[in-house]
């Protein structure tokens, strides 16, 4: 039944119209990537609504194009600007605009394509092994369950946030009472809606995603006077040498690579942690690794490879945990659950039984969308690099018009402006004041989840609910995790706050 599962995802991937939407993610992916400041998040946020009208297959291939495309994006500006696109690629700067200064740009951008899909491919195939194993776990799962695993995701992202604990809480309050308006999911009567029938179902978490995550970036950009960084015209103009990387290069690297992946892989299944740290990881036991750690940050390729390969390899191992059990450990595993909800895709032992014709094609998708990355960074990374030239008003105007429309196609209604705008504001906001916009998405997405899960866990207990939380195996397991996960920010509060 897996073998089958895997021949006939393959064959759905291989569809020209999958085909061609995968590209066109990953095309994306790489220029939103090679944005300064505009990241994967944004392009996922952007282009989700897209989504909505078509076919699940299409529309998650569509999305992991641009997620494998923008981590990877992020390395060319790093490289030939020293100005990282993503966060994910700020550990690429050390060695490669370095290489880039030496004259060797096209080296550092063969190198990082190279290091980027190894570790792209790696973690998928880790996704393909691991998650259908992990989902039969979670078919052991019942209301308690749900509900404190919705709990544990919601502490770990504002534990591992990077503000002030207090605002992280606050933030995930917050997401928790916009995640209660609308219909009691039990005794359907409205709560928090003012009486407008638009609130009944509750807060379009879509358009409060473009909000948060996109809009409020414009008004960020818009704030900041100047002009988009520009390309020197000697960077634009650099012809590659070559367009791949030698079998004597590859050998030289291939250590690094793989331990990278290994690295990035395992940090990418924390719910929290990010590409930005598997790639500082993969970057220092490079260099600890090494026969000769004083070269590092002087621009060699091992210091590239390193990062790159970490940072990409966080794709799949991402994933693992938000297919499986539904925490998303990150802002961009966020948004795709958010695209799998649109779907009526729930994360879980369903989704790689019931739903296997829907899942495993998107987990090829991320391989294929690895190997479609290569050939189109090997052969268009300086091109991919000239975005960043761009007009900052053109891409403002664009943003909105994509988002402002995206917002109503998903309903048709004009109320999902009004909820894009009011959600842009706020997370301008938020951003201006370190409060964590991811932990109100998620409690926006978990909230509804977690309350489900303790309503149905009451009347199943018939008035002994502790006693009915503490005689579960898998429930003692979660609250031990969430109690560990609090004394732990806890203990790092305090220790910031002595130094």
């Amino acid at each position: 039944m897996y073998i089958n599962n895997i021949i006939s995802g393959f064959l759905t991937v291989l569809h020209l119209q999958n085909l061609f939407l995968l590209s066109a993610g990953t095309f994306m992916g790489i220029i939103f990537g090679a944005l300064p400041g505009f990241t994967a998040v944004m392009g996922l946020a952007v282009l989700i609504p897209i989504t909505f009208g078509m076919h699940p297959v299409a529309g998650l291939l569509l999305l992991a194009g641009v997620y494998n495309g923008a981590i990877y994006g992020g390395s060319i500006t790093a490289i030939l600007l020293r100005t990282p696109g993503t966060p994910a690629a700020a550990a690429t700067v050390i060695d490669g605009y370095e290489m880039t200064k030496k004259g060797k740009s096209s080296k550092a951008l063969r190198i990082a394509v190279t290091a980027s899909t190894i570790g792209g491919i790696f973690s998928a195939i880790c996704l393909l092994l691991i998650a259908p194993l992990l989902a039969n776990i979670a078919l052991k799962f019942g209301p308690p369950e749900y509900f404190l695993l919705a709990i544990f995701g919601l502490t770990i992202i504002a534990s591992l946030s990077s503000g002030s604990f207090l605002k992280s809480i606050f933030s995930g309050i917050l997401g928790l009472f916009i995640g209660a308006i609308g219909l009691d999911p039990i005794l359907s009567y409205p709560r928090f809606t003012f009486n407008s029938p638009y609130l009944l179902d509750g807060v379009s978490y879509v358009p409060a995603l473009i909000g948060l995550f996109a809009l409020s970036q414009v008004f960020v950009m818009v704030e900041n006077k100047g002009s988009m960084t520009k390309i020197r015209r000697e960077v634009t103009k650099i012809k590659k040498d070559k367009l791949f990387c030698s079998i004597k290069e590859i050998k030289e690297l291939i250590k690094t690579i793989i331990r990278s992946s290994i690295i990035g892989t395992f940090i990418g299944m924390l719910p929290g942690a990010g590409a930005s740290i598997a790639s500082f990881l993969g970057y220092s036991e490079a260099k600890r690794n090494s026969r000769n750690p004083e070269r590092f940050g002087t621009g060699i390729g091992e210091g590239v490879a390193a990062s790159e390969a970490a940072n990409n390899a966080v794709t799949g191992g991402s994933l693992i945990p938000l297919l499986t059990l539904g925490i998303p450990g990150n802002s961009c595993t966020a948004i795709l659950l958010g695209g799998l909800m649109i779907h009526g895709l729930r994360p879980g032992f369903e989704l790689f039984t019931v739903f296997s014709n829907i899942i495993y094609p998107f987990i090829l998708g991320l391989l294929f969308g690895n190997v479609i990355m290569f050939f189109m960074g090997s052969f268009f990374a300086t091109y991919f690099a000239r975005t960043a030239n761009l007009q900052k008003s053109v891409l403002v105007v664009g943003i909105c018009i994509f988002a402002t429309m995206g917002s109503y196609a998903i309903n048709g209604a004009i109320f999902d402006i009004w909820v894009l705008l009011v959600f842009g504001i706020l997370g301008y906001i938020f951003r201006k004041t370190g409060f964590s916009i991811i932990a109100v998405v998620l409690g926006i997405i978990l909230g509804p989840i977690a309350e489900i899960g303790i309503k149905q866990s009451l009347m199943l207990s018939k008035g002994h609910i502790f006693l009915y939380f503490f005689t579960r195996p898998i429930s003692l397991i979660l609250i031990i995790f969430i109690i560990i996960s609090v004394i732990t920010q806890y203990l790092r509060e305090s220790k910031n706050k002595k130094i």
